[in-house]
């Protein structure tokens, strides 16, 4: 009886035991396969590679750390700018005689520029009909050259009009005459390039007064500052607008100096040219008095008389007093 009852007792032991090892087998392969599938192969590992790379290129790249704000950026762009108009206007009364001389120097700048052209002083057609009426053996005619200095007005022709004036005197005398024409026509050509000429003496010297005057009412303005006021601010700012007429004054007069440069060099070689030109002229109207002179003086040849190949005159009737006279 007990023998019966312990078999079946052992056979359900042996079916515990083997559940046992079966679901332990069990718990065994699948953490092995867990393993297995967690660990990857080669193919796993390169396409794990892929997606780190593809990861790394799609992430954003670091943001570069912000510079501090420049201090002086700010500063400068808190800077106002500089007014021209405020500026002439603070440079004080000294600036209305500065702006009289600007406006000087613009208006005598073309108004010379004008009046010295070659056409006015020494014309190119001038000088072609000259030319055009010299001879080697006859010279020039002096009424004809006058003529010419008619069609043509200019300083040349005026000189040579004066040079005409005095034919028949002493060569002395004619390059006397000749000089002081020149000078009046240089001293009238010169007459407005004095005004340029003291534009850029004066204009500066003008400039620096208002900057004088300026420094002295800006130290006398900081001296008698409160205490605690930002005298280094307001002494910069007094001395800046104390150079706005030296400033001025340099703007006006280096213009004018070099117009004035300019235009005198253009009277002096325009009239160096004329020189040339009556020198020309004179000589063939000397040339021209020596032909006249020797066409009067010229002697007829031997065998001739001025009378030969001319008819005699018959003679003259007494007149009825003249014949009456005789008979008595």
């Amino acid at each position: 009886m007990s023998n019966c009852i312990s078999r079946p007792r052992r056979r359900v032991r042996g079916a515990a035991r083997f559940l046992l090892a079966a679901a332990a087998l069990g718990i065994l392969g699948s953490a092995t396969l867990r393993a297995a599938a967690q660990e990857p192969g080669p193919a796993g590992k390169f396409a794990k590679g892929e997606k780190m790379a593809e990861e790394a290129l799609a992430a954003k790249e670091p943001e570069t750390p912000k510079k501090a704000p420049d201090p002086r950026a700010a500063y400068l762009a808190e800077t106002p700018e500089m007014n021209l108009w405020d500026m002439t206007v603070a440079g004080g009364p000294l600036m209305v005689p500065i702006g009289l001389f600007s406006v000087l120097v613009v208006a005598l700048g073309f108004e010379r520029a004008i009046a010295l052209r070659r056409s006015n002083i020494l014309p190119r057609r001038l000088i072609r009909g000259l030319k055009s009426l010299g001879h080697q053996e006859r010279g020039i005619d002096p009424g004809q050259v006058y003529r010419v200095c008619q069609k043509h007005p200019s300083s040349a022709a005026s000189v040579i009009r004066a040079l005409l004036l005095k034919l028949g005197r002493p060569h002395s005398e004619v390059r006397e005459a000749i000089r002081e024409a020149s000078q009046r026509e240089v001293d009238r050509l010169n007459g407005p390039v004095r005004w340029l000429n003291l534009s850029a003496a004066v204009a500066p010297m003008l400039g620096l007064l208002g900057t004088v005057q300026g420094m002295i009412l800006a130290f006398f303005t900081t001296a008698h500052l409160p205490v605690g006021a930002n005298k280094a601010e307001d002494l910069a700012t007094s001395i800046y607008v104390a150079l706005v007429t030296t400033f001025a004054g340099l703007a006006v007069a280096i213009p004018a100096a070099v117009l004035a440069h300019l235009f005198n060099g253009r009277i002096l070689r325009l009239f160096r040219e004329m020189d040339e030109v009556l020198l020309v002229l004179e000589s063939q109207i000397r040339r021209h008095r020596r032909w006249q002179r020797h066409r009067r003086e010229e002697v007829p040849p031997i065998g001739s008389s001025p009378t030969e190949g001319v008819l005699p005159l018959p003679p003259e009737e007494p007149r009825a007093g003249q014949v009456a006279s005789k008979r008595k």
